[in-house]
């Protein structure tokens, strides 16, 4: 898309009028980039602009947005949200370090003053927020016909007349998430501000909580909040692989205030999640990711229908093989012995646990998955600190991935390597340094392919010349106080006038034989 260009105008006017349509073209082109989200709402304003640095920023996001959704209603309901999203920025980041933490404050704080001046001078009394809370919930129940939001959506879709009018459905659809999301909003703040709620109201938000079941964002199962409307939860090799994952009597206990959905029981991701301090997103990604390859497992066996879908061993071997194949390898290639010692005796949630491991490890790896041995490696380490974990009565926070700001395997684990691996490309002076000058990909990876790699200890011992940083070729890479530089593992390349002979070897032996076949003629 572009725009012609236009000379600037000598009339003051004119010249801030042209100023105020190029900021308007620019929000417009600003929204049309975001989108809408899943409810249909346009993020406005400080709404869809949470820093990705705030830990609950989705929640944030959501306060936000609800409070953008119900300006116009009642612009004192919407100032309350605002406020108590200002409120969890500031705990959560109450020094304002994070990555644009400072310039989304200002710029809520902005939003709150513009929203108190238009009282035009009158005063607040906040001491009654919580009232005026709990009455708009029941006036905007009442206005948007909750109780029959779902009926009708459900009797359109059972009826199939929608299948000519798919419009109708999906605008239906799209209404319903939007205002459950912003009841499910308001129930939330209005929970964390007090405790003290009727209990008729409080029947009413659970009942409305329970109907925001697809709400919960998944790709293809919905496991953290099974719907109704998804027929695929009712497939029996989908019930086995959930039934499989669960919380078994062998693993340790999880703390009460470990959070999970009331949607579902504790399954053994959790555990690794609570154990290893993976991200929230990649376990639940990953969750789906193991049912989906063991559901395709279980339904390749054509087990007959059961009432209480079992999983098959035969399926979780398959799965099992299939993920840890290279690791297996690694071990045979290193002739080291395995986590396990014989692996006909490791019982079928065993092989589970160690499958969503590596799959844990490698969604959260980020460019460490260019280095398969690397991440058998990191796997090797992380079983036998699970099997340690596991001889005790109550789950703790792994010493790989622990630390003074909490359990975390992206920071303790990952980010060491993707560190001296980002400071080696970025030595590299846009392809132009010397092969030899610099570690690829190819040099990481190759080092984990001898039992020196051992020498890397666990947890990361960070001293090891694997991790010392090289001398800084470029203005643009950042200097470091370890000015050491480790060499290439194995082959190094050297680039010289001969690459013009090997690069097009077989031109010129064409050409020479071409050559004295003529000189025969």
């Amino acid at each position: 898309m572009g725009f012609a260009f236009t000379p600037r105008l000598s009339n003051p006017k004119m010249a801030q009028v042209e100023e105020r349509w190029e900021r308007l073209v620019r929000a417009v082109l600003r929204r049309e980039r975001m989108g809408p989200d899943l409810y249909g709402r346009h993020g406005t304003g400080i709404a869809g602009n949470v820093p990705s640095s705030l830990a609950n920023n989705r929640d944030i996001d959501e306060i936000l947005r609800a409070a953008d959704e119900i300006q116009d209603e009642d612009p004192n309901i919407s100032r309350i949200l605002c406020e108590h999203g200002y409120s969890l920025a500031q705990n959560l980041d109450p020094n304002s370090e994070g990555r644009g933490v400072l310039q989304f404050k200002t710029g809520l704080m902005s939003v709150i003053k513009q929203k108190l001046a238009k009282r035009e001078g009158a005063t607040i009394d906040r001491s009654q927020d919580i009232v005026r809370l709990q009455e708009f919930y029941k006036l905007y129940r009442q206005k948007n016909n909750v109780e029959q939001l779902r009926e009708e959506e459900t009797k359109l879709r059972e009826s199939g007349v929608y299948s000519g009018n798919l419009g109708e459905l999906e605008r239906k659809t799209v209404k319903r998430k939007r205002v459950f999301a912003t009841l499910r909003v308001l129930g939330t703040v209005l929970a964390q501000l007090t405790e003290d709620i009727p209990e008729e109201l409080k029947r009413v938000m659970e009942s409305d909580a329970a109907m925001t079941e697809d709400l919960i964002a998944y790709n293809i199962i919905p496991l953290d909040a099974p719907s109704i409307t998804n027929v695929i939860m009712s497939l029996a090799e989908v019930q086995a692989a959930v039934s499989g994952l669960k919380y078994f009597r062998g693993l340790p206990k999880l703390p009460t205030d470990f959070p999970i959905p009331a949607t579902r029981e504790p399954d053994m991701l959790d555990f690794l999640h609570y154990v290893f301090g993976f991200q929230k997103d990649n376990v639940s990604n990953q969750r789906e990711h193991i049912v989906h390859l063991l559901a395709n497992e279980q339904s390749r066996l054509r087990i007959p229908d059961e009432t209480e879908p079992i999983l098959d061993e035969a399926a979780v071997q398959n799965v099992f093989l299939k993920s840890l194949d290279n690791y297996i390898k690694w071990c045979s290639y290193l002739c080291i012995q395995p986590v396990w010692s014989n692996l006909e005796s490791v019982s079928k949630e065993k092989k589970l646990l160690f499958a969503s491991m590596y799959c844990l490890i490698w969604g959260e790896a980020a460019n460490v998955r260019f280095l398969p041995e690397c991440l058998c490696y990191i796997f090797h380490h992380m079983a036998r600190e699970m099997d340690e974990i596991l001889r005790q009565q109550i789950a703790q926070p792994a010493n790989s991935c622990n630390s003074e700001n909490g359990v975390s395997f992206l920071d303790q684990v990952i980010y060491p390597l993707f560190e001296i691996v980002s400071a080696e490309a970025g030595n590299n002076e846009n392809g132009r340094a010397p092969h030899s000058a610099w570690r690829n990909y190819d040099d990481f990876n190759e080092y984990f392919w001898s039992l020196s790699c051992f020498d890397l200890s666990w947890p990361w011992r960070k001293g090891s010349s694997f991790f010392q940083k090289p001398t800084p070729r470029s203005k643009n890479i950042l200097k470091s106080s370890r000015s050491q530089h480790r060499g290439k593992t194995s082959f190094v390349e050297h680039r010289t006038f001969l690459h013009l002979y090997h690069s097009f070897h077989r031109l010129w032996i064409f050409l020479v034989m071409m050559f004295q076949v003529r000189m025969s003629n």
